[in-house]
């Protein structure tokens, strides 16, 4: 079986308010106009299919809200999102692989964040046999195009692979390509999935 895993709260939690709680603290701003401004648009869209630069999406950004910061501020707040890793999962992933199963990670990410997460929890890549991001592929989910470029590249039917993801759409969008896809609501879903 191929099991493909999304990265943000399924292997690692996240927790957007920290990158603006940080920023709000920069800029002055006041938190809950930051989270009424920030939008995950077009263009935090463009960032993560790698169409624009790290240093446009900062200023771009920075406009919507409002807010001026540095390049280095706002790079500070960008990766406050990661709060930990979720070591259970590592553990099946590990597992799975150890039982011949192929394991990939399907994350829509972006180049800022890449030059983040992968030194602080390398723990991801060592568990996996292919990490699959967005900023490279040039796409993102939930659009079909990545699913059926990782179902090809891993050489698998839609129905040998089990995809899990904390977005409805993502979710949504892979099991109308016929792979069997798991909603992950909280840290339960994944252990209770392999616990069966």
């Amino acid at each position: 079986m191929l099991y493909i895993f999304d990265l943000g709260n399924v292997i690692v939690d996240i927790d957007f308010k920290r990158v603006l709680g940080v920023w709000s603290n920069l800029s002055g701003t006041p938190l809950a106009t930051l989270s009424e401004r920030f939008s995950m648009g077009e263009v935090f869209q463009q960032h993560e299919r790698g169409e624009i630069s790290d240093e446009d999406f900062a200023a771009k950004l920075c406009e919507e809200m409002g807010i001026a910061l540095s390049f280095e501020q706002f790079a500070t707040g960008w990766q406050a999102v990661f709060v930990a890793l979720r070591p259970e999962v590592i553990e099946i992933m590990h597992r799975l692989r150890n039982e011949g199963h192929r394991v990939v990670v399907l994350s829509n990410t972006n180049r800022l964040h890449c030059n983040y997460w992968p030194q602080h929890y390398p723990q991801v890549a060592e568990a996996a046999d292919h990490m699959y991001l967005s900023q490279d592929l040039g796409m993102r989910k939930p659009d079909a195009k990545i699913y059926q470029h990782v179902l090809k590249a891993e050489n698998t039917a839609a129905d040998q692979a089990v995809f899990f993801d904390d977005v409805a759409a993502n979710v949504e969008a892979a099991a109308a390509l016929g792979i069997k896809a798991v909603q992950v609501i909280d840290r339960q879903v994944v252990p209770a999935y392999f616990a069966q």
